[in-house]
């Protein structure tokens, strides 16, 4: 399936894995790529074969090969691919015999793209985990939720997504830049519990300078402050509220009709405070409120499920979500002006067709 996109042309290898890899094989896809994903065999026992299906999958083709038994079909396809990204526990690439050494032999220019929790080395490298174990070792697990109760367990936005897929695609792109300079490719190790630590930067920072404690629930960005955090509403639903800067929380607190100079950074007020806009809140509904901030700079927004946000009018005019075979799609991310991308369908592909299609 060959792209449009700025990234027509570049033909990526996914070895097919759960978590992080299929969103980033998805987003190269919407840029143009030219994805393959090599799927193992489907077993009926195995609900993992194909999470996400035709959302996550987008824009990809697939072929079934078994790994264990057809490495050199597999090393045909990867000789002539600009990226490989894998998300297998370190080890098992090379016992396979698809490992960084095996793959550089038939094509010294691939970007292989590693991508796992723990990283290619350590001690902890080969001991099984998922997004939550990864967020915890960080220590951004820690900083989350109420204090005197366990964290919570966050959407895998973090480990997966944020600390994951991010970092793979930001790794596999600089060193595909590098590769076609020099002629050379190169291993990206991407791990989730280094992506999450450098997105923990801002507050590291804040540590240091004496403004964030380690202390749960009593910062600025972790629900302490009550101009930063959720609400309930008359009806049960909730408004998130953002305010932070003193022009803005009085657009806030004109809107809750409180005096404009109630005061925002004495921290002994905030348990008073919070009390005060909670009583206040409650007394509309969800909506009710929306239609109150509506046009200020009181950092006000609805609480949405998600079918509300696919219809809510700044989504709808951004086209921020799809459609397509009557499935809800969130469209491709970033834009580019010059290459636009699009919902494409997932399709399947013989061996055969994609060697001949992929040769040099």
């Amino acid at each position: 399936m060959t792209g449009q996109g700025a990234l027509a042309g570049v033909r990526v290898v996914e070895i097919d894995a759960i978590g992080p890899v299929p969103l980033a094989a998805t987003m190269l896809a919407d840029m143009g790529a030219e994805v393959l994903r090599i799927m193992r065999p489907a077993r009926a026992d195995n609900p993992w074969d194909d999470v996400g299906d035709s959302v996550l999958h987008r824009g990809t083709q697939s072929v079934e090969l078994d790994l264990k038994a057809e490495q050199d079909k597999a090393l045909a396809l990867i000789s002539n691919a600009d990226i490989l990204i894998e998300g297998m526990r370190p080890g098992v690439m090379e016992r396979l015999g698809l490992g960084p050494d095996a793959c550089f032999e038939v094509n010294p220019a691939l970007v292989y793209g590693r991508m796992t929790g723990w990283g290619q080395y350590g001690p902890l490298a080969r001991q099984v985990g998922h997004d939550l174990n990864y967020v915890a070792l960080s220590g951004a697990l820690r900083a989350m939720g109420n204090p005197g109760s366990p964290p919570p367990v966050p959407l895998n936005l973090i480990g997966d997504y944020g600390g994951g897929t991010m970092f793979l695609l930001t790794g596999v792109l600089a060193a595909l830049v590098s590769a076609r300079t020099t002629g050379k490719g190169q291993v990206v190790d991407a791990a989730m519990v280094d992506g999450i630590a450098m997105m923990t930067s801002v507050f590291q920072a804040w540590r240091a300078s004496g403004e964030w404690t380690d202390e749960r629930g009593a910062n600025l960005l972790d629900g302490a402050a009550p101009y930063y955090r959720c609400y309930e509403c008359a009806d049960g639903e909730y408004i998130a509220i953002g305010p932070i800067e003193p022009a803005f929380f009085r657009a806030f607190l004109r809107g809750l009709g409180l005096p404009e100079d109630t005061p925002q950074g004495n921290r002994e007020t905030w348990p008073e405070m919070t009390a005060l806009f909670a009583e206040r809140i409650a007394q509309r509904t969800r909506d009710e409120w929306v239609e109150v901030f509506d046009g200020t700079d009181a950092c006000v927004t609805p609480v949405l499920s998600w079918d509300e946000a696919a219809r809510h009018p700044h989504n709808v005019a951004r086209e921020t979500f799809g459609e397509r075979d009557g499935v809800v799609h969130p469209a491709p991310a970033p834009r580019l002006s010059g290459t636009p991308s699009s919902i494409r369908e997932r399709s399947t592909a013989s061996y055969d067709e994609m060697l001949a299609r992929w040769a040099r």
